[in-house]
């Protein structure tokens, strides 16, 4: 059984925290990552560095378009990274998050 990781940038932890907590109530991930970056990017025709936050979801394939969306409606960001990058791991841990997931 493969499962998904879904990487989402932050302006800060507290938001971070807040879609972490939100999506394990819902039981929509089994876990999260959350470290500190450092972003440049070019926005509106500037090249911008900034600190953000990157959040690592872990989930089932099949969560993937239920968390996307409550992301969606959370994030603070106009155009937020929501990016799905397909996994596989040791059945242990695959089925560690199947069972902690909805």
């Amino acid at each position: 059984m493969g499962f998904i990781l879904i990487y989402v940038t932050y302006p800060n932890i507290k938001e971070a925290n807040k879609a972490v907590q939100h999506l394990l109530k819902k039981r929509l991930i089994a876990c999260a990552n959350i470290f500190p970056i450092k972003a440049t990017s070019c926005w509106t025709g500037k090249i911008v560095e900034c600190n953000e936050i990157i959040s690592i979801f872990k989930t089932k394939k099949e969560n993937w378009e239920k968390v996307k969306s409550e992301i969606k409606k959370i994030h603070p960001y106009k155009i937020p990274c929501i990016m799905k990058i397909n996994v596989e791991s040791n059945k242990e841990y695959a089925d560690w998050i199947k069972s902690e997931t909805k």
